[in-house]
């Protein structure tokens, strides 16, 4: 009889744990019954808030959901504009699950799967978009309206999946890397080009200038020179006028003068070594007799 009933006691806590399940903050759940989503009397799916809560032991299954918004911010993709030119874009998505049941039911439950299918819809929308437009109206002045179609048909698509598409941005549009490379060169040509035609005509002007400041200088030095010869050639004549005044006025003492600066340059060296005659001229003021 005890085991019995310690039986049916393990019996009825095993029902007890089975029969209740938890719904996190933040999440909301649905059940299922032999793999039926549980429904109410107006054939709405039964969603159950955070909480705790009771279900069919063993016959159900719970499928918790999260609740909260959603960023999907996916890789850049291709879209090719009304020019057929080609642009990378990136863009992100904001979502939320709105419709459990529908959501269990086309994307499995599984966030990973439906964002694989909302963001093909999305670039679906994007594409169109992208498509009826010119680069310069994309990112100029249509790029707000733009995000705002874009944001209409990710809903309506995106409706079947039971989810609600909150916000659709595009983030960066870029050229592909082989148009801006060849973008980049062409630049950078046109601003070689502008920079060779800045730096001839620079050197024109440097050429210029050095030729007239050489041809000033050249003048200046002629005419520095021209001054320099007068002056000297005037100061040349004002001191023969005054030799030829000063031995005018006594030529015997200008001699002796004249004589006396010789001696003094020739024997200023003590090494120096000077062969004249005893009667020579030079020495006729170093005689005694002749010299008084």
């Amino acid at each position: 009889m005890k085991n019995f009933s310690l039986v049916i006691l393990l019996v009825a806590i095993v029902m007890s744990f089975s029969s209740v399940f938890v719904v996190p903050e933040g999440q909301k759940a649905i059940v299922l019954l032999f793999s039926k989503v549980q429904k109410d009397n107006d054939d709405q799916a039964v969603v159950y808030g955070p909480g705790l809560h009771l279900k069919v032991p063993f016959f159900s299954q719970v499928r918790r959901i999260d609740a909260r918004i959603q960023t999907l911010d996916g890789t850049p993709d291709r879209f090719v504009t009304s020019e057929k030119k080609d642009l990378i874009v990136d863009s992100f998505v904001k979502w939320r699950v709105n419709d459990f049941s529908a959501f269990y039911l086309r994307a499995r439950g599984d966030k990973q799967y439906a964002e694989t299918l909302l963001e093909q819809k999305v670039n679906n929308g994007l594409r169109t978009n992208f498509g009826t437009r010119t680069i310069r109206e994309i990112v100029s002045g249509e790029r707000s309206e733009l995000m705002e179609e874009a944001l209409v048909q990710a809903s309506e698509s995106a409706r079947e999946l039971g989810i609600e598409v909150l916000d659709v941005r595009v983030k960066q549009i870029n050229l592909p890397q082989e148009v801006s490379s060849s973008i980049y060169q062409r630049m950078r040509a046109e601003r070689t080009a502008v920079a060779k035609e800045h730096r001839s005509e620079g050197q024109e002007k440097a050429e210029t200038i050095r030729a007239s400041v050489d041809r000033r200088v050249t003048v200046m030095l002629a005419d520095a020179e021209r001054n320099s010869r007068s002056v000297r050639g005037q100061g040349d004549a004002d001191a023969a006028a005054i030799y030829a005044n000063a031995y005018n006025k006594d030529p015997e003492f200008f001699s002796f003068v004249r004589s006396l600066e010789a001696y003094k340059k020739t024997f200023k060296g003590k090494q120096d070594v000077m062969v004249l005659s005893p009667d020579s001229d030079f020495f006729q003021y170093m005689k005694g007799a002749k010299a008084q």
